[in-house]
């Protein structure tokens, strides 16, 4: 799947790390149906084989080395795409409560509290929930 050649520019802006560039690309190309419809090939393909190599040991150990190795990465390009879209996501977040002037400012950064800290505001704004639902 090609991706047009503005989105290809937008991906390489300035101040994005070479692996910042990479891990968006390769995760939007394996996040793809080309993607997926190569793996199962690829699937499909060793089981075919199986009975050519008597479902051997090696046969086996052919898909075992090659699906770890995959998923092995997979973990690396994925927790950094995800990290990149949390931090987005909290950005955006800290904009609308700055341009809202009836949101309190205290929520910014909330992302960097201590679980305890985060504990306690789930705490308080669960009892307002049940107070409001009980004046309904």
């Amino acid at each position: 799947m090609s991706r047009p050649k503005a989105e290809k520019k937008s991906a390489k802006k300035a101040g994005q790390s070479g692996f910042a560039q990479f891990a968006a690309c390769i995760s939007g190309w394996l996040g793809s149906s080309w993607a997926f419809g190569a793996a199962a090939l690829t699937i499909l393909v060793w089981a075919a084989t199986g009975p050519v190599f008597h479902y051997s040991n090696t046969w086996q150990l052919i898909i075992n080395t090659g699906t770890t190795i995959v998923t092995f990465l997979m973990v690396f390009l994925i927790q950094n795409t995800q990290n990149r879209d949390s931090r987005a996501i909290n950005l955006k977040l800290n904009e609308l409560i700055l341009a809202i002037d009836a949101a309190g400012d205290q929520m910014i950064n909330i992302e960097k509290l201590s679980d305890a800290d985060l504990d306690a505001l789930q705490g308080k704004y669960e009892r307002i929930k049940a107070e409001i639902k009980s004046r309904a």
